[in-house]
């Protein structure tokens, strides 16, 4: 009878838990595609109309957050209902959406603004718009330390670094050109930036704010994503479809996986086995097994995603 009382106990949490979802912004569609990770397979497209590009997840799972370009705002969304929370005014053009580690504050690069939108996650307001120098924003991501914020400025060949207490731009740090992607390793101390017209990644150390290295990479690098560990950093290779393994103490690309066309933003999911990477020309979304190297799975998702976020 125990035994039978345990087993059922068993069934019924493992039924109530939450299957992992992945989240992908269909910019063409006006659309966040949903992703069963378990079944790898896409369970529903969410109309949200406009261009939605980037996507922050809560820390608790409970919210999205996800920038429109066409409406120049945040679109806030409850992921149990899929329903709008709040839509928050941004800018023209936002793009990359990031969270700090506490859940706090969402950090939103407003391409044409020339800023950073700073949103106080329980206020749904913003809180502090921030001018950068560097022209056209894309990513606006937190240092794992919440202390900083890097911004990669597309066409101004530079990282601006903001003190998120302060609130205020406090170094520029010049990279190859056309950054995008921005990653930290865990312990916080680098910053790697893809530079998509280098062909490289370029390293950034965060205790002095100085570039220290490069990293040769593929064609149009663009995305980046890292291992939980620090020790493998991911880089999404636009021109060539592929996606390369870039061994960090070595500062060497090792591998190259190939993904689709024009692969942009990526995530890995929490244990670091699978990497989404979204295919921003073959309309899908390719699974990778990390510790194999290899195409796990290829999901078809709505038109154009801009990036694919794992819960």
């Amino acid at each position: 009878m125990h035994k039978a009382v345990l087993a059922a106990l068993i069934a019924l949490m493992a039924g109530g838990a939450s299957a992992a979802k992945v989240y992908v912004t269909e910019e063409g569609a006006g659309s966040i595609g949903v992703i069963d990770a378990a079944a790898a397979k896409l369970e529903t497209s969410i109309k949200v109309g406009g261009r939605p590009r980037g996507l922050a997840i809560s820390p608790d799972g409970k919210r999205i957050y996800v920038s429109d370009m066409q409406s120049n705002g945040l679109l806030v969304l409850d992921t149990a209902t899929r329903e709008p929370v709040a839509r928050i005014a941004l800018g023209e053009s936002p793009e990359g959406v990031y969270i700090s580690k506490d859940g706090k504050l969402v950090a939103a690069a407003v391409e044409k603004a020339q800023s950073v939108a700073f949103v106080d996650t329980d206020r749904l307001a913003v809180v502090a718009k921030v001018k950068v120098p560097g022209d056209n924003p894309e990513h606006s991501v937190f240092s794992p330390d919440g202390h900083y914020v890097f911004t990669g400025a597309e066409d101004g060949r530079q990282v601006d670094v903001i003190d998120v207490a302060k609130k205020k731009v406090v170094a520029s740090v010049m990279v190859g050109e056309r950054p995008r992607g921005i990653a930290f390793s865990p312990d916080g101390k680098l910053a790697y930036v893809a530079c998509e017209l280098a062909d490289q990644v370029s390293v950034i150390d965060v205790g002095t704010l100085k570039a220290v290295g490069t990293i040769k990479a593929g064609k149009r690098s663009n995305g980046l994503a890292i291992s939980a560990d620090g020790a493998t950093l991911y880089v999404s290779n636009g021109a060539d479809g592929t996606v390369g393994f870039i061994d960090t103490a070595k500062r060497e690309m090792v591998a190259t996986v190939e993904v689709g066309k024009r692969p942009w933003n990526m995530s890995l999911d929490r244990d670091g086995t699978k990497l989404y990477v979204a295919a921003g020309r073959s309309n899908q979304v390719t699974v990778i097994d990390t510790a194999t190297r290899t195409v796990a799975a290829t999901i078809p998702v709505g038109e154009t995603p801009w990036g694919a976020f794992a819960d």
